[in-house]
């Protein structure tokens, strides 16, 4: 193995990884949330209606977000496999990812445009799911197969230490509370107003900066071949995915393989796109609280990603992933049944703490069983093809995590809206585990060979 170079390939996961913890899971998602809920009170909403407009909103352009990754990723695996070039791929979208996310700086408590901050928010995370495919697309050429179930788990759990280090700097030093002051009685530096919530508006540039300085590693470590020589010819690349689809109801293990991931990240992701807005709205939580939670979360989800890894390489993927799903079924059964008023339908006390500490133990476990899922998804993809094909499968799996991507935010956020709940909102999601493994009982544990 080529240690450097599986070095700088897990420099994407550490560079990347901050968009989700700080954007997507923990500090934009609860801010945004506050000023969305603020500014639909100040329409005349009252605050559970104000809240529920805000998720709906959220969902709904996360699900345009959804269908163009959808669209773009088996189409985008084809035309890299045909030219046999992923890095500039990489580069494209790490320019969007950068752009999106520094963009978020622009909503402002007291003038908030909320279909511009997501805006930005989507586009920052459509050009971090493309470029992805293309990382993961070098997967098969970092080990053999044997290796590279840990080489992706330890990959996840570098990663979620990135974002782990990343939530702490915000939290200590930029992320004010209601104070005005951060989590240790810190002003934001660099004099960031925090009457403006400029400290925690910095979130948006601090992660792109973050992106920039750490993906250095992997444009030094990381090379490719100069690829086939061919021409980008869309035609061609189109015939070669034509060519795959067709031959997919032959592969029935990949078949299944595809329609399981599919469900099952769908729905994780949703876990992760509404679990802030739903701490935040149901829950009444502070950034500085979603931050904490956040910093249990990351370092669970390091540990057994990094557990999943060695647990993959020895059993296989698949034993790792059912575990996983099941453990993340049951967080959705406990996400639905609670509030701060009641528990499966038992009152709670007034001022009950523990809805907090379940969603803490909740945190705990998203973060622990998605990480290890993400990674031996991975890692039963690459079993599933060859290194020269490798990005049209990953493209496909892309779709397969994407092309129902729109529908579970739609979803949630229509049975949120037909409900007025935004804990009956979260319940698309049990569903879509269950369904998923189902699927997962077609799929061969080895993989199967290309047809």
């Amino acid at each position: 193995m080529n240690r450097k170079r599986i070095w700088g390939w897990w420099f994407f996961d550490w560079a990347g990884q901050p968009y989700h913890t700080l954007l997507v899971s923990f500090i934009f998602s609860i801010y945004y949330s506050e000023v969305a809920r603020r500014e639909f009170m100040s329409r005349g909403l009252d605050a559970t209606q104000a809240g529920v407009e805000a998720q709906a909103l959220w969902g709904y352009g996360l699900a345009i977000g959804g269908a163009a990754i959808a669209i773009l990723a088996p189409i985008l695996g084809a035309v890299a496999d045909s030219t046999g070039r992923r890095l500039p791929w990489v580069w494209f979208f790490s320019g969007m990812i950068v752009v999106g996310s520094a963009g978020l700086w622009w909503l402002t408590p007291d003038n908030p445009n909320l279909l511009q901050a997501v805006f930005f928010f989507g586009i920052g995370l459509v050009g971090l799911e493309l470029a992805t495919i293309f990382t993961n697309a070098l997967l098969p050429s970092l080990g053999s197969r044997q290796e590279v179930g840990q080489i992706s788990g330890s990959g996840f759990a570098f990663g979620y230490l990135g974002g782990l280090t990343s939530l702490a700097i915000m939290l200590i030093f930029f992320s004010e509370g209601e104070s005005g002051t951060t989590l240790v009685g810190l002003t934001p530096p660099f004099g960031l107003d925090p009457e403006l919530r400029e400290g925690t508006r910095f979130v948006g540039p601090f992660t792109a900066i973050w992106y920039v300085l750490f993906m250095i590693p992997f444009a030094l470590w990381v090379k490719e071949a100069p690829g086939t020589g061919r021409p980008l010819r869309l035609g061609v690349a189109m015939g070669e995915l034509g060519r795959l689809l067709s031959n997919l109801p032959k592969r029935r293990s990949l078949l299944n393989w595809l329609l399981s991931s599919m469900l099952s990240r769908d729905a994780l992701n949703g876990l992760y796109l509404f679990g802030g807005v739903y701490a935040g709205t149901v829950l009444g939580w502070s950034v500085t609280m979603s931050g904490i939670f956040g910093i249990i979360g990351a370092i669970s989800a390091a540990l057994i990603s990094w557990l999943g890894g060695h647990a993959d390489r020895r059993w296989g993927p698949k034993p790792v992933i059912i575990v996983a799903i099941v453990m993340l079924s049951l967080v959705c059964v406990i996400v639905v049944s609670m509030d701060r008023q009641s528990l499966f339908g038992v009152g709670l006390p007034p001022g009950s703490s523990l809805p907090d500490i379940l969603f803490f133990i909740c945190g705990a476990l998203i973060g622990g069983a998605g990480g290890a899922m993400q990674a031996s998804s991975r890692t039963l993809t690459v079993r599933h093809t060859s290194e020269e094909r490798a990005t049209e499968v990953f493209g496909l799996y892309a779709l397969s995590g994407k092309a129902t991507a729109f529908l579970a935010p739609f979803f949630i956020a229509l049975v949120t809206d037909l409900s007025g709940s935004q804990r009956v909102g979260v319940s698309p999601l049990i569903v879509m585990f269950i369904l998923s493994l189902i699927l997962l009982s077609w799929v061969n544990k080895n993989g199967e060979a290309e047809q």
